[in-house]
């Protein structure tokens, strides 16, 4: 194939490469011509026609165009400006220019500024109302239908971005228009209000309901007053010209009172960044950005419309301290000289492992770095952890005892590139939506293979090639029989092994037990199943693994974790591009936490705290003496409470007495406690038990980085001054840090990342300079800045280069019995997060589901006599909750699924118990059998009728344009102005 063509462009001659997009070739030479359906991260729609350029001597769509050959382009002959100008009138006969009363009049209107480039001063065809109301059901956006030019981008985003497949056009009615599923109002369909196609809609048929009267300085009026607004302002104008100009200086106007702001996703841990827009404390909208490095222009419902929480009545704004039964607002300075003197007084009283220390996920890599420095340098205890402990630790020891690094292979594109990718126990669309839409599109537009394994029919389960439900717990076993069937067919990859690999041989005899027979016995998945699998597996050249808290939270978890990489060394699947092993982080900053050195047996960048060389290294630049010992972990630290060994504790937004197993044993822990400090934004189920109480700033509120589930580390800045006197958590330690005898010093979180990189290689290279608006460093960061998307490219991190296959057995260490027949299963939910603080301060997330349930099965439903909406109560030996029953084909069987994103009586931690991974502690939250009461047999349903879970998705590619082109009053633009002239 050609390396070059010559493309000559209105009469100079260029080079372009074969396969490139006529469009994006002119556009990148700087010559410009309107394209309002084309957008970057979508590609050619063709819906438009604005783009006219004559090829060769036919007018054509360029966006439509693909360079093969040498051709002649024009772009500024009389016939393709005609042209352009009658694709441009349709658009003004189905969309009303008035911008100056146009919440969307803030420079970013495409037709607006189309229009204006252009030169345009009158339009040919006049403005048309198709005839349909505006549909303001959905709770966090409008469409309105006569303002939509159907140029099909949300259609495309919904489709083939998203992959939610709700909007398509309805090119057979006679005024088409854009619909929801099989044409039902917004909050009746399928929508998850990923806010998606608000971000793609070139104009303002599609707005941000926040931005409604907000953004303009003559929108705020009722639609009767604004309807005259608009006629007034044509009448008084004579030309586009002049309403150009009005409008232009009324958006100007505007960037004075509306900031722009980057910032990082604080919900799950595929890293979204956008820009959010505030106007003083009101969230206006958030808009992603196509240079985003984790998510392009996709979001999620959270991330793109739950940030109502930063203005909740419920914020902390200042300290509070427990005098009696009651918490008493105080100042600063009291709060602070209270806490430090009654930390010293325990350590002196019973040593410094006496107090603990847990870190939060949610807080910044800064932050984290000085919670490990106040545990470790103020008071002298290596006993701080943070949530990585709940979740994410057995796949970080699974990759550890394997490869090296204890984080993901690659990058999220790394998974969109895999042949195939096989997910464990992640209910990813719900958890992850931003990171399972790259997997969907994968799937649906370029043939990317999914096999699922999981308890319950999530919607990755729906759209997988193979749903397989092992038993509960027996992930290891099937990953183990796939792995020795393999390796017995002689379908391993020897050459791969031979020279990357250690400990084959006695990998495979431990083997020995996963026979197929063995694996059929145990997990329930056939024996033809098992080798199918292996085949597909064997039949790929690149294949991920992507698994979650359904592998992690089991009392093997850690050996899950490591048959899973196992299975991927085995079959050569590291070192390239689109393979690898993806544990998905489910907290925003649960990686940086972790990688900061909030653990109790190492610092930052993962070093031992028993190793004396790096421990040296930390007593140098912090000038004391440091623990040699390792501390405890959160679960260690719960039970040290009880065995009177820890006597205080200091919890940095974390609402452990929800989020830890068997609350009823966490939170008589903490009554137990000396001396018990929160920090969080809210008064939380834990901050109940305080004696101290400090107001903390949520992201929006101050600068740091978080890294994401990809090790990618990346800026957030300030959008707004904190709440009343709440502050950001790393000032307040640097200022409790100071009350102590320890002066940092930090004027800012820059200083605290300085002093970080210099003490660890894992991020030595890492600035804030490095990484400025949308770029971003994914770690091993050299000390020239230079990072690492692909992991092990040259090797795995051990001494040798090589890395280890590990000997794995199996028993069971879990099963319901006759008492207790039920297992609960459990997780999170698209419209929640976690135990729900944060999220149910948003109405519009509160509206789509506004409580928790609990799925069951309909054989399960009828064996019982229950129906929907009945009301149950769920014992199992550690304790019970009560919830509302939703019946589902999701779940099977004595399946039950409880979301965890309720802190009432239906919280599912009310029902864990003290079992833990054997390697990790982390809980075994997946690990609950249970009994059922029934309380009532019927009632009304936990799912609300507006929830998308009641939708009817109508998948299809695209926005199937060539319905536009055979309707009988559509004319190719070049057809109609060669036939006129």
């Amino acid at each position: 194939m050609q390396e070059h063509v010559v493309i000559t462009l209105n009469g100079t001659e260029y080079l372009a490469k074969p396969g490139q997009n006529l469009l994006d070739f002119i556009l990148s030479e700087e010559v410009n011509i309107p394209h309002i359906c084309y957008n970057e991260s979508l590609g050619p729609i063709q819906t438009c026609d604005t783009c006219m350029v004559e090829v060769d001597g036919e007018i054509v769509r360029a966006c439509g165009t693909t360079i093969e050959t040498a051709m002649q382009v024009n772009t500024n002959l009389d016939e393709v400006r005609d042209a352009q100008k009658e694709a441009l009138d349709r658009i003004l006969e189905k969309h009303e220019l008035y911008c100056t009363v146009c919440d969307y009049n803030n420079g970013s209107c495409e037709i607006h500024n189309t229009m204006k480039d252009f030169g345009l001063e009158h339009q040919s065809y006049s403005y048309k109302s198709k005839g349909y109301e505006q549909d303001h059901s959905g709770s966090f956006y409008r469409y309105d239908p006569d303002q939509c030019i159907l140029c099909g981008r949300c259609v495309e985003v919904c489709q083939d971005v998203e992959v939610n497949e709700t909007l398509l056009i309805d090119w057979d009615r006679e005024q088409p228009r854009v619909v929801w599923d099989n044409d039902v109002p917004i909050d009746q369909s399928s929508c998850v209000s990923c806010g998606q196609c608000v971000t793609v809609c070139p104009c303002n048929a599609l707005m941000e309901k926040n931005m409604l009267g907000e953004a303009g300085y003559m929108t705020d009026v009722e639609p009767g007053l604004l309807r005259s607004m608009i006629d007034i302002t044509k009448k008084a104008e004579t030309g586009y010209g002049p309403l150009f100009a009005i409008s232009d200086s009324e958006a100007e106007m505007r960037k004075d009172r509306i900031e722009k702001t980057k910032t990082v996703c604080t919900y799950c841990g595929v890293g979204c960044t956008f820009d959010v827009w505030t106007k003083g404390r009101k969230v206006l909208k958030v808009q992603p950005q196509h240079d985003s490095p984790a998510n392009g222009i996709s979001s999620c419902v959270k991330g793109k419309f739950g940030w109502d929480y930063v203005n909740a009545e419920e914020r902390l704004t200042k300290p509070l301290i427990r005098k009696g039964d009651q918490f008493v607002e105080v100042e600063w300075e009291e709060a602070l000289s209270y806490t430090a003197k009654r930390f010293n007084e325990i350590r002196k009283a019973h040593g410094p492992d006496a107090l603990g220390f847990i870190a939060s996920s949610k807080a910044t890599n800064e932050e984290s770095y000085l919670m490990q420095k106040f545990a470790r340098q103020v008071i002298g205890t290596n006993n701080v952890d943070n949530c990585s402990r709940y979740c994410q630790s057995p796949a970080t020891q699974g990759l550890f005892r394997t490869v090296g690094y204890g984080g993901d292979s690659g990058s999220i594109e790394d998974i969109g590139k895999a042949e195939m990718v096989i997910i464990v126990g992640s209910n990813t669309a719900d958890a992850h939506p931003v990171l399972a839409s790259r997997i969907k599109r994968s799937h649906k537009l370029f043939g990317q293979k999914l096999y699922v394994f999981d308890l319950r029919k999530h919607e990755m389960a729906e759209r997988a090639d193979k749903f397989f439900r092992p038993k509960p717990g027996t992930d290891l076993v099937w990953l183990s029989a796939v792995a020795k069937y393999i390796i017995d067919q002689g379908w391993h990859h020897k050459e791969f092994i031979d020279k990357w690999v250690n400990d084959f041989d006695k990998y495979y005899k431990s083997l020995d037990k996963f026979t197929l027979d063995y694996a059929e016995e145990v997990t329930g998945l056939s024996k033809e199943d098992l080798i199918g699998i292996a085949k597909e597996i064997t039949s790929v050249d690149k294949l991920a693994i992507c698994w979650a808290m359904g592998v992690t939270q089991h009392q093997i978890g850690s050996d899950t974790s490591t048959a899973i990489s196992n299975l991927l060394l085995v079959t050569g699947n590291y070192m390239r591009e689109g393979t690898g092993a993806y544990p998905l982080r489910g907290h925003n900053n649960v990686q940086g936490a972790s990688d900061f050195g909030s653990m109790p047996n190492v610092f930052p960048g993962y070093e031992s705290v028993e190793d004396d060389t790096i421990r040296k290294k930390y007593e140098t630049a912090w000038d004391v003496d440091l623990p040699k010992k390792k501390g405890m972990d959160n679960h260690e630290l719960i039970v040290g409470i009880h065995d009177g060994k820890v006597h205080s504790m200091y919890v940095k937004g974390e609402d452990t007495a929800i989020v830890d197993a068997n609350i009823n044993y966490v939170t008589d822990a903490f009554k137990k406690l000396d001396f018990f400090v929160v920090q969080d934004l809210f008064l939380t189920a834990t901050a109940e038990y305080a004696d101290v109480v400090f107001p903390a700033s949520p992201s929006l509120e101050k600068d740091g980085t978080f890294t994401n589930t990809e090790r990618r580390i990346q800026r957030l800045y300030k959008a707004m001054e904190p709440l009343g006197e709440s502050k950001p958590d790393w000032q307040i330690i640097t200022e409790l840090a100071k009350e102590m005898g320890f002066d940092w010093g930090y004027t800012h979180p820059s200083e605290i990342m300085d002093e970080a990189a210099s003490l660890t290689p894992l991020f030595r290279g890492v600035s804030y300079d490095l990484l400025e608006g949308y770029n971003s460093l994914q770690w091993p960061v050299n000390a020239d800045g230079t990072d690492t998307p692909l992991l092990y490219t040259e090797g795995f991190h051990f001494p040798d280069g090589k890395a280890k296959l590990y000997a794995l057995d199996y028993e069971n260490h879990y099963d319901t019995d006759e008492e207790y027949d039920l297992h609960i299963n459990n997780g999170r939910l698209l419209e929640h997060f976690h135990e729900g603080n944060m999220t149910y301060k948003v109405p519009g997330l509160a509206h789509e589901q506004p409580n928790s349930f609990i799925e069951i099965s309909q054989e399960l439903a009828d064996e019982r006599g229950i129906k929907e909406g009945a009301t149950i109560k769920l014992i199992s030996e550690a304790g019970e909750g009560t919830g509302i029953v939703t019946i589902t084909d999701r779940v099977h069987g004595k399946e039950l699924f409880v979301p965890f994103n309720d802190n009432g009586k239906s919280a599912v931690n009310f029902l864990t118990d003290n079992s833990v991974d054997k390697d990790t502690n982390t809980p075994a939250y997946k690990e609950i059998k249970a009994r059922m009461v029934v309380l009532t047999k019927q009632g009304k349903s936990p799912i609300p009728d507006w929830n998308h879970r009641n939708g009817n998705r109508q998948p299809q590619q695209s926005v199937r344009v060539h319905k536009k082109w055979e309707r009988d009053d559509y004319t190719f633009p070049g057809s109609k102005v060669r036939k006129d002239g």
